[in-house]
């Protein structure tokens, strides 16, 4: 078998996964090893992928897809099953390089987090985004306390910030994304990922100046028009020079917010949170979401501005 049951068992109680989707990737991991045809299907599909560098595509998912049809389960729980199938291959991969566990441990809790985001948008254990985790296998992106982070190089544009910094093409920059793990985005935990980051990147930055960026709903800059003031967001926005923003016409981002009530009416919105309230009122009044693209340097300590 190209899996190991009692690896990924073990994974999954780390994590403490919920009671049901332990039993139900229980059953399919069963399924798998006690049905010959089911398990030829799916090692083949962990063979391929581990031979080709990490590639999930629409042919990998499309096999993914017709093998849960056969097996009878949402082609969601098979994507994450056969994630988890990886988590082994992936940690083999950390101890070669010479990367410690808890690197390992934080950068894979993002399932959990696609996990849950799936049971709450989609109503089935699972995950609904299995090629956001090509970046993960192939140790492109991994987290550092609250952020996970990878290298990129600015291919458009150019940026000057207010402290002199001008951000050009082919010029490097640590881009992180915020993951839906609950933690809040106080400065304590901000700085505390950013001064990890810091240390595991500085050498590639020869002024000692790490450059950060990210391009996310939550660098919407009108954010402050209708957010309060105290919402840990606005102080995140805080940390960054935006350079750029679009506003959409519909709210793609919804479904980060207001889960499975994100195609609701707006009258009908939630509002049990600050967050939810301010959204759903705004939204209302037809107003525009969006989001925004921000730089910030940062020495190690402090953000230069």
């Amino acid at each position: 078998m190209q899996h190991n049951s009692t690896f990924i068992q073990s994974f999954i109680k780390y994590y403490d996964y919920p009671t049901d989707a332990i039993a139900l990737f229980t059953e399919v991991l069963e399924k798998l090893d006690n049905k010959k045809s089911f398990a030829r299907s799916f090692d083949s599909l962990i063979k391929k992928f581990v031979s080709h560098k990490a590639v999930i595509n629409a042919s990998l998912l499309n096999s993914l897809e017709k093998l849960a049809i056969r097996m009878g389960y949402s082609p969601y729980t098979l994507n994450f099953v056969f994630l988890l199938s990886l988590t082994e291959y992936l940690k083999k991969q950390y101890t070669l390089l010479g990367i410690d566990d808890k690197i390992y441990y934080d950068t894979m809790a993002d399932l959990k987090y696609k996990l849950l985001e799936c049971i709450e948008c989609k109503g089935v254990p699972g995950t609904f985004v299995p090629s956001w985790y090509n970046g993960f296998f192939r140790l492109e992106r991994v987290a550092y306390g609250r952020f996970q982070y990878e290298i990129r190089v600015i291919t458009d544009g150019e940026y000057t910030l207010k402290c002199g910094r001008i951000i050009k093409k082919g010029d490097i920059y640590l881009n992180f994304h915020i993951p839906s793990s609950g933690v809040p985005l106080t400065d304590e935990i901000r700085f505390a990922s950013y001064r990890e980051a810091y240390e595991r990147v500085k050498n590639l930055f020869p002024d000692g100046k790490v450059l950060f960026g990210c391009h996310s709903w939550l660098l919407f800059p009108n954010h402050r028009e209708f957010l309060p003031e105290n919402l840990n967001i606005i102080r995140f926005m805080d940390d960054f020079e935006i350079v750029k923003w679009d506003e959409n016409d519909t709210f793609k981002d919804g479904w980060r917010i207001f889960g499975k009530d994100a195609s609701l009416p707006y009258e009908k919105l939630p509002k049990d949170t600050r967050l939810k309230k301010s959204y759903a009122e705004w939204l209302l009044k037809g107003n525009k979401t969006g989001e925004g693209l921000g730089f910030f340097l940062f020495d190690g300590e402090k953000i230069i501005k």
